[in-house]
């Protein structure tokens, strides 16, 4: 937090000088390990953060741990004229895309940030640290000019026809940039977050690179806001691996909160609410949260604010953010009225079937950090007539997901590769599964590593530790296999939560206890907050309104079917502003909807020839089934 006008960090010298609270702290993880779920949580976050050494790209430095792994990609952006050496390759391949890569620096900074006292008690803070500044390295590389950033190095379509360890690399290492004429403000919203996350981390051990990152943030936050568009649509290679499907709304508000947090600059919490209804912010009711969404953590760190007392003039509008924050949680939770994130029979949140747990190790984190922000407090639930969550119950579900991971589950499978006694030993990963080049030097072609490598039994000769893959199916079910890509292969974008999830949870499970670190950290609330009561009404409430009524019922085949009107109105008073990208949710129905659109990802759009709703004007839909009326909401809009 910011004090005196400067961002308050995290100095590994501050926190050794601190004894006493590292010592108490440490003291609080033996208990943790010692009990609770019988889980190791020191020893999962020593492997979570570990895995990061062998997804890197570049010269691998002397502390290199990860001894299977050796320096690879050396002629990056070399064809560009510009050196791209460095940075993470995202998954089981051996491409680095620009906004899993900048997500995945975000949300280690944001562990640092938050748990950064519990990763030095477990003797991790350094690790964390020097992962992040991997990452930043190479991305303040990829901004060599204000408007300029280069946003991903070789490309999915040849990379995936060949099977190659990365330090034998022959695809293409094109380097692709973003420019005026070539805009992409998701990603250099995204990278802008990353670095001024990433100057908090550095504040107090390295400020004059965090001031740099700083710099790179404000500039690529500029860059992001004056020329607007999709990434994917200035670099169309990258559609079919990282599509930006939710826009670039949720990244400029998730960039300008991390700026006025690093930087305490009142222009960024202005920006995060008079945007608040033009780029979704308040408007979009989001349960997921991950590389593409942004939202529920613009949300939640909007709430932070809020709680902190550093709103100011803008309270109510954070109390705007603050509902969304609340729906979120409740949704995992199980406790909103209409949509609840759906389960596996053994408890594990569950959004999709490739690489669900991605979803799951970032909604702990959030649950986590808003747990330790409510400070005893409680969120509000649409369902169960007023439904409440204490603080204690979201870290008590966030840890549950957790142990599920870690191998609470029905089948007993950690879904971290090296962690328990049963984990992954197929992991759909190139460097993995091919024996390394310190032991086998010869050349390995695209053609031998498939012919060879990708289909041979028996687990992969390179232990892949701490990576967390994709995980169980609906029903709890795994697949061990190498070409079950959508569960076996790991992600750095799985890691990076989880590791402050797990740094919480090794100094125990109770109310946190925050130290002099702790308290730096949080240097700037107020004594008396300035928020407004969490169910208070002000002038911010949404203008959407939805209204459903029974027009026709008939008797066929023994069934009563029922016709449904609904018209979705735009209550802004005349003269106001137009509701756009109106994304609506419907559950429980049970026949077909005439009148509107599937979206791409999230529920049902308004027809292409009435994209917006002006003040005062609505729209309307029938749908038909054997059933009471369906639930009705609206998930997400703009207000412009």
């Amino acid at each position: 937090m910011a004090r005196g006008g400067r961002a308050a960090g995290v100095s590994m010298a501050h926190l050794l000088g601190i004894a006493l609270v590292v010592l108490v702290v440490a003291a609080m993880a033996q208990v943790a390990r010692g009990g609770g779920g019988g889980h190791d949580y020191g020893m999962a976050l020593s492997k979570s953060i570990l895995y990061f050494e062998a997804q890197r790209s570049g010269v691998l430095p002397g502390s290199q741990r990860i001894t299977w792994r050796a320096n690879s990609g050396l002629a990056d952006g070399k064809a560009n004229g510009v050196d791209l050496v460095g940075g993470y390759y995202d998954a089981g391949d051996n491409v680095k895309f620009g906004l899993p890569m900048a997500f995945t620096v975000t949300m280690m900074a944001w562990s640092v940030i938050e748990y950064g006292e519990e990763m030095a008690a477990a003797g991790e803070l350094g690790h964390a640290v020097e992962a992040i500044k991997w990452g930043t390295d190479y991305f303040a590389k990829a901004h060599p000019e204000p408007n300029v950033l280069y946003a991903e190095v070789g490309d999915g379509d040849s990379d995936h026809n060949c099977w190659q360890r990365p330090e034998d690399m022959t695809t293409s290492r094109q380097a692709y940039r973003l420019d005026p004429q070539n805009p992409g403000s998701d990603l250099a919203g995204e990278t802008a977050a990353a670095m001024a996350a990433a100057s908090l981390v550095f504040r107090s051990s390295n400020p004059g690179y965090a001031d740099q990152l700083l710099q790179h943030s404000k500039q690529l936050f500029d860059f992001a806001d004056k020329y607007r568009g999709r990434y994917d649509n200035s670099i169309t290679v990258a559609r079919n691996y990282y599509g930006s499907f939710s826009g670039y709304g949720d990244e400029l508000l998730w960039a300008s909160a991390w700026l006025y947090q690093a930087s305490d600059d009142r222009r960024y919490l202005d920006y995060l609410a008079n945007n608040a209804d033009a780029l979704g912010g308040t408007g979009w009711s989001i349960n997921q949260f991950g590389w593409d969404v942004k939202y529920p953590g613009v949300q939640i760190l909007a709430a932070k604010f809020l709680l902190q007392g550093k709103a100011g003039e803008h309270a109510g509008v954070l109390q705007g953010y603050r509902r969304k924050a609340d729906f979120f949680a409740c949704s995992c939770l199980g406790k909103d009225a209409a949509d609840n994130v759906g389960r596996t029979p053994g408890g594990m949140l569950y959004h999709q079937r490739w690489n669900n747990i991605q979803f799951v190790t970032s909604a702990s984190f959030l649950l986590a950090v808003y747990s330790d922000h409510l400070a005893g407090g409680a969120v509000r639930c649409s369902g169960g007539g007023g439904a409440v969550a204490g603080a204690a119950e979201l870290l008590a579900f966030a840890k549950s997901q957790v142990d599920y991971i870690l191998g609470s589950n029905p089948r007993g499978t950690s879904y971290m590769v090296g962690y328990g006694a049963v984990y992954p030993r197929q992991a759909h990963h190139r460097g993995s599964s091919i024996a390394s080049i310190r032991a086998s030097p010869s050349f390995v072609s695209c053609r031998e590593g498939y012919a060879s490598w990708y289909g041979r039994r028996g687990g992969n000769p390179n232990l892949l530790d701490g990576a967390v893959v994709g995980g169980p199916d609906e029903h709890d079910d795994f697949a061990d296999e190498r070409n079950n890509y959508e569960q076996t292969e790991a992600a750095t974008y799985n890691n990076a939560p989880l590791m402050g999830i797990l740094a919480r949870l090794a100094a125990g499970h109770g109310a946190r206890a925050r130290g002099r670190l702790g308290q730096s950290l949080q240097h700037g609330i107020a004594a008396n907050h300035t928020s407004l009561p969490h169910g208070a009404n002000h002038q911010h409430a949404s203008p959407v309104e939805i209204e459903q009524k029974a027009t026709a019922s008939w008797e066929k085949d023994g069934r009563t079917y029922h016709r449904y009107a609904v018209t979705v109105s735009n209550r802004s008073p005349a003269g106001g502003k137009t509701v756009e990208e109106l994304h609506i949710g419907i559950g429980k129905l049970y026949g077909p909807v005439w009148g509107l659109e599937k979206a791409a990802r999230y529920g049902y759009v308004l027809p292409s020839w009435t994209p917006s709703l002006p003040a005062g004007e609505s729209a309307a839909f029938v749908y038909v089934h054997a059933a009471p009326p369906a639930d009705v909401w609206v998930t997400g809009y703009k207000l412009v």
